[in-house]
C-alpha cells in the first residue's frame, strides 16, 4: 500500500520549530494534533491551531508535558483519537536545561534527561503502537540538535539527552521497518526561536562569523526538512540524523555563536 499522511501530531507545536513544522503538515494536506505545556502557551497553541485550519485542516489542541510520563501517552492516544488517527508523529517538544558538570544538580540533570529523553521514549513507542496496530505504515522524526552529534561544554544533560534520542531513533529505525514505519531524526544548528531569544528576528539580518552559511537558521528550514521526511517522498529514508545547521557541525563541537570572527574563511 502506498503511504498517504493524513494525521500528524507535533509536539511543542506552539511556536518556533513545533509550529512551523504544524504549518508545514497541513499546507501538505494533513489534520495536524497541537501540544503546549505551560500556561502562557496555550494561547500560542491555539494560533497554530488557527493557522492550520486557514488551510483547510482540521486542528486538535492539548495540553502534553512530556515530563510527566503517567500521562503522556494517554494524551497522544486521546489527540489521535480525536483526529481520527496517527500516520506522522513529530517529537519537537524539549528543554534546554544547561550547567557545567561541576554545578549541575541531581534535579537538574533528571529534569534535562527526563524530558528530553524519557518523554520522548514513552510518546515515540506509543506512536508506534497505534500506526503498527493500523497497518498503514507511518513516519516518526523527532528534533533532536546538533549536539546530538557534538557536545558542548556547560550542556552535560542536555548533551547525553540529544545523544540518547538520536541513539532511539537508530534503533526504532531498525525495529520498525518491517512495519512500514520510518523512524528519522532533524538536528537543527542555531536556529532563530524563542528558545534562542531570537524569534522576532530576521536570521538573514544576524551575523554568525561560526557557520559557514553566515547566519541562525529559520524555524522554516527545520520544517520543510520534517516535511519531507513525512511525505511519501522519503520512503526510502530510515535510521538517518539530518544536521539542518548552515554547516555548523563542520566548525567542531564549539563552532556557531563561539566564533566571532571570519578569520578561519581565509587559508594560510
Amino acid at each position: 500500500m502506498a503511504f498517504e499522511p493524513r494525521f500528524a501530531i507535533v509536539t511543542g507545536s506552539d511556536s518556533g520549530i513545533g509550529r512551523a513544522t504544524a504549518v508545514a503538515l497541513a499546507s501538505a494536506g494533513m489534520d495536524v494534533g497541537i501540544t503546549w505545556v505551560q500556561d502562557h502557551e496555550e494561547e500560542q497553541a491555539a494560533s497554530t491551531a488557527e493557522e492550520v485550519r486557514a488551510l483547510g485542516r482540521r486542528a486538535e489542541v492539548a495540553r502534553l508535558d512530556a515530563g510527566h510520563l503517567e500521562t503522556a501517552a494517554r494524551v497522544l492516544d486521546d489527540l489521535a483519537d480525536r483526529l481520527g488517527g496517527l500516520d506522522v508523529y513529530v517529537n519537537n517538544g524539549g528543554t534546554g536545561d544547561n550547567a557545567p558538570l561541576l554545578e549541575m544538580t541531581l534535579d537538574q540533570w533528571r529534569h534535562t534527561v527526563s524530558v528530553d529523553l524519557d518523554g520522548p521514549f514513552v510518546l515515540i513507542q506509543r506512536a508506534a503502537q497505534r500506526m503498527v496496530e493500523a497497518g498503514n505504515g507511518g513516519r516518526i522524526i523527532a528534533i533532536t540538535s546538533v549536539h546530538e552529534h557534538q557536545p558542548r561544554v556547560g550542556s552535560s544533560a542536555y548533551d547525553a539527552a540529544k545523544h540518547g534520542l538520536g541513539g532511539l531513533v537508530k534503533t526504532a529505525a531498525l525495529e520498525l521497518g518491517r512495519h512500514g514505519i520510518t523512524v528519522n531524526a532533524v538536528a537543527p544548528g542555531e536556529i532563530a526561536t524563542p528558545m534562542t531569544g531570537m524569534e522576532d528576528q530576521d536570521p538573514t539580518e544576524v551575523r554568525r562569523p561560526g557557520v559557514p552559511l553566515g547566519r541562525p537558521g529559520s524555524a522554516h528550514e527545520i520544517a520543510a526538512v520534517v516535511a519531507f521526511l513525512a511525505s511519501p517522498a522519503a520512503s526510502y529514508v530510515t535510521g538517518a540524523s539530518w544536521p539542518v545547521d548552515g554547516g555548523m557541525l563542520q566548525m567542531g563541537p564549539q563552532g556557531g555563536s563561539h566564533i566571532t570572527s571570519d578569520d578561519w574563511r581565509d587559508a594560510g
